[in-house]
């Protein structure tokens, strides 16, 4: 089975063509992504309209790139599968119509994939991982965790009632004056920082439930900052080591919950999965190791190219719906916003429409 991918949701511009194997193991033949980076920095955020036209601009030559990479013809995919939300609206119909096109020309099958179950299902894209698993997806517009059940069947244990947890590190860079993106930036900075400088809460913390909240944590920063104005280079450090250190805090208390809620539903879980651009934050990816050596259970983070967003996951995504018989037809709808877990309801407190996804 061959399937194209292609992923518009935001600010990445991406199309991969993978191989799903009679076995049920893949093989990625392409992935191509083009970061728009450059063209918000000076915003210092991802701006719609912007992205909007970028994908325009980019999606043709890079689907034509993945394909040509391959080295596969469109007569011989076995479906094309495009991210149809939640995201950016304007980059999600950029990538849907163009998928439906592609479909309708070459009168190949059509996969509207939901993003986030792309990134659930990518530790299967990589080690063939066996359900269920429990997901922590933390990126730029979206913090849960998920129990993967199968395909299509999600179960959300918790999420943010308001900042995402890439959101809050992009918001506290932007007020330290540290440039886009801010992950990084916040990561680089904090490891020359005293993480005890500043008494930063730590949101939710000894909570039943395992939702997350990260805008009062925000404010502390802000708060902290205005005091020391002007800011020298050390204090920017310590704020940010202070920061990050209460992020990792919380996340290790909200994922302790999320496990235990799993396995009182589910039983163990094969492996604690972490996915989204946050993952690719070191002292994060160690908090994470610790959370699941005490769970019992096996940490797995997908290769950094692969945590973010990406092609291979939408096209992997497909793979799996289509084994199972799963199509859609060219009446598809874009989506700002889609559950994962169709059964999930805002938390109490929730705030941001992201939060939502």
């Amino acid at each position: 089975m061959l399937v194209l991918g292609i992923e518009t949701t935001c600010d990445e511009t991406a199309a991969a063509v993978v191989e799903r194997q009679a076995d049920g193991q893949a093989r990625i033949l392409s992935n191509v992504v083009r970061s728009q980076i450059d063209e918000h920095a000076r915003f210092g955020g991802v701006v719609p309209e912007i992205a909007a036209r970028a994908h325009v601009d980019l999606l043709d030559g890079i689907v034509a790139s993945a394909m040509k990479e391959a080295g596969v013809g469109y007569g011989q995919l076995s479906a094309v599968a495009a991210a149809a939300g939640p995201g950016l609206i304007g980059g999600v119909i950029v990538g849907l119509t163009t998928a439906k096109a592609i479909a309708m020309v070459h009168d190949t099958p059509l996969i509207a994939v939901n993003h986030l179950e792309a990134h659930a299902l990518t530790p299967r894209l990589t080690c063939a991982l066996a359900f269920p698993y429990c997901l922590f997806l933390a990126s730029g517009g979206h913090t849960q965790i998920v129990a993967v059940v199968g395909v299509g069947e999600y179960v959300r244990l918790g999420t943010t009632v308001d900042d995402a947890m890439g959101e809050a590190f992009d918001k506290v860079a932007k007020m330290l004056s540290l440039p886009y993106p801010g992950g990084p930036q916040v990561e680089r900075a904090a490891a020359g920082g005293d993480p005890t400088r500043f008494a930063l809460p730590r949101p939710m913390l000894g909570r039943p439930d395992a939702n997350f909240s990260l805008s009062g944590l925000k404010t502390a920063v802000r708060n902290e900052a205005s005091r020391l104005e002007p800011l020298e280079p050390q204090d920017i450090s310590d704020l940010c080591a202070s920061f990050q250190a209460a992020v990792l805090e919380s996340t290790a208390d909200r994922l302790t919950v999320g496990l235990r809620l799993f396995e009182e539903r589910f039983g163990t879980p094969r492996a604690l999965v972490a996915a989204g651009g946050v993952a690719a934050n070191h002292a994060i990816r160690s908090a994470l190791q610790d959370v699941a050596a005490k769970a019992q259970t096996t940490l797995i983070i997908p290769p950094p190219a692969l945590c973010t967003d990406n092609g291979a996951m939408i096209a992997w995504a497909g793979a799996e719906r289509m084994a199972l018989g799963l199509t859609d037809t060219l009446e598809a709808p874009p989506r700002a916003r889609w559950l994962l877990d169709a059964n999930a309801k805002a938390p109490a407190g929730h705030a941001n429409s992201r939060a939502g996804y």
